[in-house]
Order: C-alpha cells, then sequence, then structure tokens
C-alpha cells in the first residue's frame, strides 16, 4: 500500500524513472561492466571474463528481487549486488566481478549518472519556464501596475518588469546547475581509501578509464567517497531553484486576493471545486503547493551539509540519510517546475482591477515624481521632498487626492503650471528605464538559454 505522496500524488514519471530501484540497479551494474571493461584493456582481467560480465551486467539478468534477497542475509547491498552478478556469469567470470573496488566506487559513480540525468530534466524545465516568462514579459512590457514595497503602495512598475526579474534569476539558476553537475557528476574508482592500491600501477589509468566510458568526468581526487560538499551543493542548488519558484508562486497568490486581484490561476467554474462548503471560493491551490513543497526541499539543504564532515576517510552516517534526500529533493524540485509551467502558463489578468490598484490611492503614489520635477524646476531636493512629504501626510488625513492639496500651494504653482501638475500626476508615464531593463533580460537570458 502506497504511504509517501511522492507514490501516488507528487512527482513526474520522467522524473520519478530515474530514480526507481531498477534504474538504480542498473546503473550500478552499468559501472562494474565499465571496470571490468577497463580492467580487461588494461590486461588485469581476461578479456572473455569482462566480456560476460558485460553481458550479465543488465537488469534483464541481475533481478532486483535476487539482491534484495541476497541483502536479508548479508546486510550488504553492493555485496549482495556483487553475489548477484556473479551467480549469472558463466565459466568463471563472476570471480573478477568488483576487482580493485570499494562499494562507494560503484554507489557515487551510478549515482553521479542519476544525478547527471535529473540535472537535465531540470534544467530542460528551467529553460521552458524562462521561455515562458520571455512571451510573459513582452506580452506585457507596458502594462503597467502599483509597485509594492513592505506591503504598502509605492511607486508605478509593469508587469514585464515583474517576470525579467524571475527570468534574470532563472537564468542564473541554469549556471548554478550547470557549475553543479560540474562538479558534482563524476566518476570514481579508487578503492578503499581512495588511493587505488588495490589495482597496482595501474589503478589511475583504471579509474579514469572507467570514468571515460561511464560519460563522466574523473573526480580528482577522493577517500572513500566523492566528497559531500558536492551534494550539498546539489541539494542547495535545487533548494535555491524552489525558492526563486514559490517567490514567484507567491506573488501571484498575493495578486489574487480578493481585494486585489490584479492576476490569478486559472480556474475552471464547470469542473473545479474551491471549497466542501463554501460554493463561491476559487482558491490558488496550484501557488500554494508550490510553495508548500519548495519548503521540503529547502528543508534538505541542512542534512547535506551535515553529510560532508565525515569520520576521517569516511563513515556510513551519509548513506541513508542521501537515499531519502537527493532521490525526493530532485523529484519534488521537477514537480513543482510542472506546477509552475502550469500556473504561468495560464495566468490570468484582469486589466481592470489593476488600473484600479494603481489609482488606489487618490495620486499619493505621485509625490516622489513631483518632488523630482519640483527639483528639476529649481527648488532644492530636500525643501522639495519635505513640502511634497508635508501636502502627501495632509492628503492622508483629509481623505482627499494629493493633487488637490497641491494645486493649493502657493510655493508650488511658483514652480509648476496646472498642466504640468497634470501631467505629472499620470502614473503611466512614470517608468523611467523599465522598458530597456526588460528588454536587456530578455536579450540576455535568450543568449543563455542557446549557448
Amino acid at each position: 500500500m502506497a504511504i509517501h505522496p511522492i507514490e501516488f500524488r507528487y512527482g513526474t514519471p520522467e522524473m520519478k524513472a530515474i530514480w526507481e530501484q531498477e534504474s538504480k540497479l542498473q546503473n550500478m551494474l552499468k559501472v562494474e561492466a565499465a571496470l571490468a571493461k577497463a580492467e580487461a584493456e588494461i590486461g588485469l582481467i581476461p578479456k572473455d571474463a569482462a566480456d560476460e560480465i558485460n553481458k550479465k551486467a543488465t537488469t534483464e539478468y541481475v533481478k532486483q528481487e535476487r539482491v534484495d534477497e541476497i541483502e536479508q542475509a548479508t546486510h550488504h547491498d553492493i555485496a549482495a549486488l556483487m553475489k548477484a552478478l556473479e551467480e549469472v556469469c558463466e565459466n568463471d567470470a563472476g570471480e573478477y566481478v568488483h576487482y580493485g573496488a570499494t562499494s562507494n566506487d560503484i554507489i557515487d559513480s551510478s549515482q553521479s549518472i542519476q544525478l547527471k540525468d535529473s540535472i537535465i530534466i531540470i534544467r530542460e524545465k528551467v529553460v521552458k519556464l524562462i521561455e515562458l516568462l520571455i512571451d510573459l514579459a513582452q506580452e506585457h512590457k507596458n502594462t503597467v501596475t502599483i509597485g509594492r514595497t513592505h506591503g504598502q503602495h509605492a511607486l508605478p512598475t509593469t508587469y514585464g518588469m515583474k517576470f525579467a526579474i524571475y527570468i534574470d534569476e532563472l537564468t542564473r539558476q541554469l549556471d548554478r546547475l550547470d557549475l553543479t553537475k560540474e562538479h558534482l557528476c563524476v566518476g570514481m574508482m579508487t578503492g578503499a581509501v581512495g588511493t587505488t592500491a588495490a589495482l597496482g600501477d595501474v589503478g589511475y589509468d583504471i579509474h579514469m578509464r572507467v570514468s571515460e566510458i561511464l560519460g563522466l568526468n574523473p573526480v580528482h581526487i577522493s577517500n572513500q567517497v566523492v566528497q559531500r560538499d558536492n551534494h550539498a551543493e546539489y541539494v542547495m542548488t535545487l533548494a535555491n531553484i524552489c525558492s526563486t519558484l514559490e517567490k514567484m508562486a507567491l506573488e501571484v497568490r498575493n495578486l489574487q486576493r480578493t481585494e486585489i486581484m490584479e492576476v490569478g490561476e486559472k480556474f475552471d467554474p464547470k469542473k473545479q471545486v474551491g471549497s466542501s462548503t463554501m460554493p463561491h471560493k476559487r482558491n490558488p491551490i496550484t501557488g500554494e503547493r508550490i510553495c508548500g513543497v519548495s519548503r521540503v526541499v529547502r528543508s534538505y539543504v541542512n542534512a547535506a551539509l551535515q553529510n560532508n564532515p565525515l569520520w576521517h576517510e569516511r563513515d556510513l552516517t551519509n548513506s541513508s540519510c542521501e537515499r531519502i534526500i537527493l532521490p525526493e529533493s530532485a523529484i519534488l524540485t521537477d514537480y513543482i517546475l510542472n506546477l509552475s509551467l502550469k500556473l504561468f502558463g495560464k495566468l490570468e489578468f484582469h486589466e481592470e482591477n489593476i488600473e484600479r490598484n494603481l489609482n488606489l490611492s487618490n495620486g499619493l503614489v505621485m509625490a516622489e515624481r513631483f518632488m523630482s520635477k519640483l527639483t528639476q524646476k529649481g527648488m532644492g531636493r530636500q525643501s522639495a521632498y519635505s513640502l511634497v512629504r508635508s501636502c502627501a501626510m495632509e492628503a492622508y488625513a483629509q481623505d482627499t487626492g494629493l493633487k488637490d492639496i497641491l494645486s493649493k500651494q502657493e510655493e508650488i504653482l511658483e514652480h509648476l503650471t496646472m498642466e504640468e501638475i497634470e501631467e505629472t500626476m499620470d502614473p503611466h508615464t512614470y517608468l523611467g528605464s523599465s522598458a530597456k531593463f526588460v528588454d536587456n533580460v530578455i536579450k540576455y537570458a535568450k543568449k543563455a538559454i542557446k549557448e
């Protein structure tokens, strides 16, 4: 019976396939086969034995059920793998299985293949999300909205700016993923404490050749394991990506509040139900799920960092932890990337509410523009700030428009005409270099994803 939500609720088939038991077993067998091939090429083991090992080192011959059965007796997963592979090899080929290796040569090298495949899937989806956001940024480059700082109305901005912020951040996440892949996805065949002593003078050559066969860069140096700062970097990178996705989803959730309602998730009124008791509800469930699941991935960062300081050349404290956090962080990050593609691919805009909220303060958000305009007309900046602030506080107190208060100030009328005051009140024309920023981000992102 399924227990964990990943089994039945969260995750995509393509990412789950990388981490399922049979795939893990196949990758470990692939490493054993690569080891035998490299050793035969150098002359350490007979070529016929290496050919037989390579033929049988698949889940077609080595069954997970048999490996599990052996492990019940040995209490050692790699010893069980070796025995199961040895059993299916004909003649004496099984005698040469795992020669010169230690368990973590197999575990870390095969895990590197899984991690590499995971990063490829995640990277592809980050690119898709960037492309989707580029379309939104271009479409809404001039959709003016109120910017909010501290939850309060600040100055006009654009939805193009909002989306460009996400594009720029996700582009940096691509850089982090690529760097993580370079550090993390390495091959290792270095023996019990990293010296390759069991393989003699050709140990380093076999280490290099095994990595080449597996399509991995060889680790520069190891003890019994690839150092876990690399794995911590991987989990931190995924957590960082999740933090970006949560930031994006949180903004949509806030903008979908009933009192704001500028953008929101697509809702199918014919099928979708928002509440079991409140018939009117249209809840931001996709965004909420993104935010909730991202917390789980972020929580794994602490555990990943604690996996780095192991005793001497290695202890086992990282192993059980990684069996949980590595597959789950990949599966959940991939899952909320899918949710983010769904959310932003069907985002609904309520133009009338965007405009309503832009003007909700009755002109108070244009106070900075008045200060700048007065300064340009010859008033000192500090004096202009003090005067406009005084007018703004009066407008607050009287619950009236800022323009009405400003228009009665003789000191202001000495510098600005009524026509200039009216023009200064238009929030749609106070956007500075926003369009240029958006264009530059899009240009850079397009170049980055093309490369």
